[in-house]
């Protein structure tokens, strides 16, 4: 549902997504149906899938957790920011599934708001707010970036201010020379020159 359009979407954003599978990455989510299903959480990233494993063994729990981890890595793990600033340690879940796993005996002894979820790619058990939520996503991101804009506008004010003494300081005359005639050139046979 989270690749769907709605009916009555624009044609050619249609005919783009037909033509090309992966193009439903460059459509906004809020021209697409599951946003039109489900009310926006102020998250980023799509709607969340759950797993609630019951009746199995630890061992087996585990084994299917890690299968769906490796197979799915594609739809649920976040990408790098497609940013030229190094430094740029957030991530961008904009397309990315978030996946939660817990157990009915879980969920049993703590209740669904105890830590018991856990979310595919992170490895502690959490309470579903913090397991859904993107702490190293697009707030991280903005911080990161204002940061770096800082930084850069403080080597651009340094610079500058370095520009200016240099053109300041050309513009003088040396201490030593300062006050002094030039010296003259030796004229042949006349001494002391």
């Amino acid at each position: 549902m989270a690749r769907l359009l709605p009916q009555g979407a624009d044609k050619r954003t249609v005919d783009l997504v037909r033509s090309r599978p992966d193009a439903i990455a460059t459509v906004d989510h809020q021209e697409r149906l599951w946003r039109r299903v489900y009310p926006p959480t102020g998250r980023e990233g799509l709607p969340p899938v759950a797993f609630v494993f019951a009746d199995t063994t630890e061992a087996k729990v585990a084994n299917t957790i890690a299968v769906l981890e490796e197979a799915g890595r594609r739809y649920w793990a976040p990408r790098r920011y497609d940013t030229y600033e190094r430094g740029i340690t957030a991530l961008d879940y904009g397309q990315a599934v978030p996946v939660v796993v817990t157990t009915l005996e879980q969920l049993q002894e703590h209740g669904a708001d105890g830590p018991v979820w856990r979310r595919l790619g992170r490895k502690s058990e959490q309470t579903l707010t913090a397991a859904l939520d993107n702490p190293d996503g697009d707030a991280l991101y903005r911080h990161q970036i204002a940061r770096a804009d800082e930084r850069a506008a403080q080597r651009r004010a340094a610079e500058r201010e370095a520009q200016r003494r240099c053109a300041a300081g050309a513009g003088r005359s040396s201490p030593t020379s300062a006050g002094r005639r030039p010296p003259r050139a030796a004229v042949p046979g006349r001494p002391g020159t």
